[in-house]
């Protein structure tokens, strides 16, 4: 039987690895905030300081070759496995049709079947068979099959805007829920009813090898939820710039990240105007700006908003790359776990919903609480700490709250007045 390249290129990879664990960072952000651009240059770094790193792009509207500035028919699709640029640094890009032919040949199949029945023409029918999620949990199976082969020392993930970076690491945990609780029956009662509902349904239904796919593709993303949500492995960074309605996206992405279990370890304001633009003309735009930065500060922290500026030339290419790397990094590891700590968590007791957050060396006396819009301010002294709330709880309101041991936990109830 022929082996495919990319089998055949994990194969190497595995034999050159390192016994490291590896870790995972994950770049996401609105679009247009540059996070690509910000995910090539640490890959890069992380490169040149040794580590063997792969940049994987999750984004449909792939631009990370182009961050690279890759051009010609040297490196046209050849992206769709990981593609060796130098020394310690790969490449890859999602193909969505090549990974329909390596994972998802059964379930693509019946859906075009399907479709081709309602009269669409075989070409339209096999675009539309492209289902939502292909694509991200065919990204999640290339994250657990390096994770099990030790194949990189570190790979940076560069997602899609927010929304489905969201659905990207949501994806895990709905599946093992439909695996649990729906496929077996499903499953099951297709099998008993199939051979008559064929006979006078219009359509026939899927056969079991469909299932066997389903079945074959949970299996091979076993264990990658618990990956994700470890933040000694995985660590999220969102991207933004300092502008108003970038930020907003920003703080719903990092409540959502943190709801799903995920540790965001650092926040990156990217094309800050540098102190060195003093032209009149854009003096309503620092305002603005250093407006902006300050209410992330006080938004985000603990966790830090690392500041880039505003270059005066794209960023495209390898010197590109490494000065935005220099200015991200300077000479520190990009890998290094900056925080393990989750900075709050939300449950649901009984019928109320509780957040609960570390607050060290705060006494009773001290802490404070409010609403405000979206928002649980939670005031410790002189320090403030927004915390965006989900959707199903951002129309309560803090009922009480009880401080131990360091952790303070708010009860949120309808507002009965």
């Amino acid at each position: 039987m022929r082996e495919d390249r990319a089998d055949i290129l994990y194969a190497n990879c595995r034999g050159r690895a390192s016994n490291r664990s590896m870790r995972i960072l994950l770049f996401s952000g609105k679009g247009g905030v540059g996070k690509t651009s910000v995910a090539a240059a640490t890959g890069l770094r992380l490169a040149q300081q040794g580590k063997r790193t792969l940049v994987m792009s999750v984004d449909p509207a792939h631009s990370l070759a182009d961050s690279f500035n890759l051009q010609g028919d040297l490196f046209h699709g050849k992206t769709s496995d990981p593609l060796e640029l130098r020394e310690n640094l790969f490449l890859q890009e999602v193909n969505i049709q090549k990974e329909i032919r390596r994972h998802w040949q059964e379930i693509s199949a019946y859906v075009t079947s399907v479709l081709r029945t309602t009269g669409i023409g075989n070409v339209e029918a096999e675009e539309l068979a492209i289902l939502p999620g292909m694509e991200e949990l065919s990204a999640l199976l290339y994250v657990n099959q390096y994770r099990r082969q030790n194949t990189f020392d570190v790979i940076v993930l560069d997602c899609a805007p927010t929304a489905e970076s969201i659905r990207f690491i949501s994806m895990p945990n709905t599946l093992d829920w439909y695996m649990k609780h729906v496929f077996p029956i499903q499953r099951s009662l297709l099998k008993a009813v199939r051979p008559i509902a064929n006979r006078v349904s219009p359509v026939e239904l899927p056969p079991d090898t469909y299932f066997k796919n389903i079945l074959d593709l949970f299996s091979k993303l076993e264990g990658v939820n618990e990956v994700l949500e470890d933040p000694e492995i995985t660590s999220v960074r969102l991207i933004t710039n300092p502008e108003q309605m970038v930020l907003r996206e920003t703080q719903r992405a990092y409540v959502y990240f943190s709801l799903h279990g995920l540790c965001v370890d650092n926040i990156i304001a990217n094309r800050v105007l540098p102190d060195t633009v003093t032209d009149e003309y854009f003096r309503e735009w620092r305002e603005s700006q250093q407006k902006v930065l300050a209410e992330m500060d006080s938004y985000f922290a603990p966790v830090s908003v690392k500041r880039v500026p505003l270059f005066a030339r794209e960023v495209l290419g390898k010197d590109r790359l490494e000065e935005l790397g220099d200015r991200l990094y300077g000479d520190a590891d990009p890998a290094a776990t900056i925080r393990t700590e989750r900075p709050y968590t939300f449950d649901k007791v009984g019928e109320d919903y509780a957040v609960r957050l570390t607050v060290p060396f705060a006494a009773k006396g001290e802490v404070g609480l409010f609403k405000k819009g979206d928002e649980l301010v939670v005031e410790i002294g002189s320090l403030r700490r927004h915390i965006g709330l989900p959707t199903r709880m951002a129309s309560l309101v803090p009922a009480r709250a009880r401080l131990e041991q360091g952790v303070l936990t708010v009860t949120m109830k309808e507002d009965v007045a």
